[in-house]
């Protein structure tokens, strides 16, 4: 995989064009901001009437809705949800887009699974950061930035990629801009948060919080225990690795952490993982997904109710009313 940088970016072609970003939420707002800090001046927001939109303005950014921004824009940018991106794209860019304009991703889901066909004339390319729209902007204002993947699905312009290098480093992702495609930033990013960081490790935290209240110990210090000192562990494997983490933590830790790690993540808890991956490749998720969307989002709904119904929900706003600087911004 080749990885560029900021080196490798001409941002005068970025700076040059007119960006409309569609959606104004936790990719759009950071993206915006970003190109702006970076020195391109002709932004529109394409948003509905609402708090996203009011918060553009008070950001001070021309905000229209999608038709609008889209009409005249040489760069138009995917930032609404997901599930929402079809619609969009059928109803408010399709007919209006420019020719020879570009149509640019932060996450290849609807590409990938067929959920957009852009017309013919379009470039079609993919800049998405490696984190959350807080993340790229609080590293671009901090002067780290934030790696990014790059993706070309199209190249009608022969400037794809060009225009590729350049967007990603004026929104701070000239640290690192690997090259991939739509198929495994799609695929590798709905397993990596379902199985591991949102799915995998929110369920363990669950889990362990009821293993200890079950057995009797107070459920503050299972909270302690298997919520609140997890941020430690992570910002440790985060900065040095695991092995970089077992260097900083007790030998007891350690053994422990050695020896009973493989009896939780067992040899069945890594075929459910092929499992979840296949889901995810043979586009089942994507179909299920969607399928909740337009009916308005039954099941999501009822995972929200009983995700906030678990007891450490209740003992984690107890607590953390207790630790006020946790809430306060970075």
């Amino acid at each position: 995989m080749h990885t560029y940088f900021t080196r490798d970016a001409d941002l005068s072609l970025i700076r040059a064009k007119r960006v409309a970003i569609i959606g104004y939420g936790n990719q759009g707002h950071a993206h915006a901001l970003n190109l702006r800090d970076s020195g391109v001046s002709d932004i529109v927001i394409g948003a509905r009437p609402g708090a996203s939109a009011e918060r553009a303005r008070v950001a001070r950014f021309a905000v229209m809705d999608n038709v609008q921004a889209a009409k005249d824009a040489d760069v138009v940018v995917m930032g609404a949800p997901d599930e929402l991106l079809p619609e969009i794209y059928a109803r408010d860019l399709a007919p209006h887009m420019k020719p020879g304009a570009a149509l640019l991703f932060v996450h290849g889901f609807a590409i990938h699974f067929g959920l957009i066909e852009p017309r013919a004339d379009l470039d079609v390319l993919m800049v998405a950061p490696a984190g959350p729209g807080a993340a790229l902007r609080s590293g671009f204002l901090a002067g780290n930035g934030l790696l990014g993947l790059i993706a070309i699905r199209r190249d009608v312009s022969g400037k794809a990629k060009e225009l590729a290098l350049a967007y990603g480093a004026a929104i701070g992702c000239g640290v690192g801009m690997i090259e991939t495609t739509f198929k495994d930033e799609t695929e590798t990013d709905l397993f990596g948060e379902q199985a591991v960081l949102c799915g995998g490790s929110v369920e363990l935290i669950r889990a362990g919080f009821d293993t200890l209240v079950e057995a009797g110990y107070p459920p503050e210090l299972a909270y302690f225990e298997c919520l609140h000192q997890l941020k430690l562990i992570v910002d440790l494997v985060h900065a040095r690795g695991p092995a970089g983490m077992y260097k900083a933590i007790s030998n007891t830790a350690e053994y422990g952490a050695n020896r009973t790690g493989p009896r939780v993540i067992d040899a069945q808890t890594r075929a459910e993982m092929k499992r979840v991956l296949e889901d995810v490749q043979s586009g089942r998720f994507a179909r299920e997904f969607m399928a909740d969307s337009n009916a308005g989002g039954p099941e999501l709904a009822g995972m929200r109710e009983r995700a906030a119904a678990h007891p450490i929900e209740a003992v984690g706003i107890r607590l953390r009313a207790m630790m006020p600087w946790l809430g306060k911004p970075k």
